[in-house]
């Protein structure tokens, strides 16, 4: 227990297309733990039978197919055209987040491990961890990014980031920055973050 309580939880932040993912990567090869919160949202949404009701509870029977599988572009559509939305579905989602993280946290055995996570802020889990690491990168270079990896228009991905937390704000609330902006060497600064946290 005391192992737990000397660990290090550190957040990785930043708005979609800033690579969080590919600085969690880079993590992970260093031997870090990194906890992919979108990922396991995604799968508890389709797993947890407590969870699914109390979506279907909140937003219809249609929200899910009949095999219980999401309807991601229905939820998606909703989110992204309603904050209040976006607010409500973290809120019912977030505690399964917070207790699969705290298990998760029991099983390793790093001094630090990392929380990726899209809407850290947004969603209160900031308050679990002991910083914040925000990823950053320029608008124009993000929509690019997320243009050739998922296919969008300009327009959906703009909406997207408009339901996000500012990016500069995001910046302003954490105690750490990355600038991923092709340039800049990731390694040498994710090696200057953890040289402080150490």
């Amino acid at each position: 227990m005391s192992e737990i309580i000397n660990m290090k939880k550190i957040g990785i932040t930043g708005g979609i297309g800033v690579g969080k993912t590919y600085v969690s990567d880079i993590l992970r090869k260093l031997d870090y733990p990194v906890y992919n919160s979108d990922e396991v949202s995604k799968k508890i949404m389709n797993t947890n039978l407590e969870l699914i009701q109390l979506i279907k509870n909140e937003f219809g029977e249609d929200i899910y197919a009949s095999d219980n599988k999401l309807n991601s572009s229905r939820l998606s559509s909703l989110v992204f055209s309603d904050r209040l939305i976006l607010t409500k579905i973290n809120s019912i989602v977030h505690p399964f987040i917070f207790d699969d993280f705290k298990l998760w946290c029991l099983k390793q055995s790093s001094s630090i491990v990392f929380k990726e996570a899209a809407i850290l802020f947004e969603s209160g889990a900031n308050n679990d961890l002991d910083a914040v690491i925000c990823i950053s990168a320029d608008d124009n270079l993000r929509i690019e990014r997320i243009k050739k990896r998922d296919g969008r228009t300009e327009e959906d991905i703009r909406l997207i980031i408009s339901s996000q937390i500012d990016q500069v704000r995001k910046e302003e609330m954490s105690d750490y920055k990355i600038i991923n902006d092709g340039k800049t060497s990731l390694l040498m600064q994710i090696n200057e973050i953890i040289e402080d946290l150490e």
